[in-house]
């Protein structure tokens, strides 16, 4: 199955680069694995994650996944809002995953992904389209993301083989091999 033409952009609210570097790293690298097209992050601009992104991008595939840092959580999904489609916030709080991905899934618009951060200010849950939540008890935002994405695109990105990548895993039940992709 082709996942559908939606443009998804992954938003991670407020990084805080001495804290969340880890964090937010898996958040991006979870991002491009499971089919979004770009990655923003608010808060203190950490180029060490952009690079590592890049870098990654540049072996694996993807190499026009984009990365921005230090944006205005408040102005992109403002702005995404009134352009290019509809605001996802993944939270504990809200409807769960599976009584709102069909109706997520049916809309033909572009979708903007908020993963939270610290603390998430409550215009946050207001400025949404959706409210979704993986599951009603604390858990990672990594892991909220991947479900939430394998539910949107049904599985369908994580069989994709991105078409610029450079290195290609040979899946084997023992060890582990990679190769050079041929072109």
């Amino acid at each position: 199955m082709t996942p559908p033409a939606w443009r998804i952009v992954v938003l991670r609210l407020e990084h805080r680069p001495e804290r969340d570097k880890r964090l937010t790293t898996h958040l991006g690298l979870t991002a491009r694995a499971f089919g979004a097209k770009a990655f923003w992050v608010s808060g203190v601009p950490d180029q060490k994650i952009a690079d590592a992104l890049r870098r990654i991008c540049g072996h694996w595939g993807v190499q026009g996944f984009e990365v921005r840092m230090g944006v205005s959580w408040r102005d992109q999904i403002r702005t995404w809002k009134r352009s290019q489609g509809e605001v996802v916030h993944l939270t504990m709080y809200g409807i769960h995953v599976d009584d709102a991905i069909a109706e997520i899934r049916a809309s033909p618009r572009d979708k903007l992904i908020v993963v939270g951060g610290p603390k998430v200010p409550a215009e946050v849950f207001d400025l949404a389209d959706y409210n979704v939540a993986v599951g009603h008890q604390p858990h990672s935002e990594v892991a909220a993301l991947a479900v939430f994405l394998d539910r949107l695109f049904q599985g369908s990105a994580l069989r994709e083989l991105p078409d610029d990548a450079q290195f290609v895993i040979e899946p084997m039940r023992r060890g582990k091999r990679v190769r050079k992709r041929q072109p």
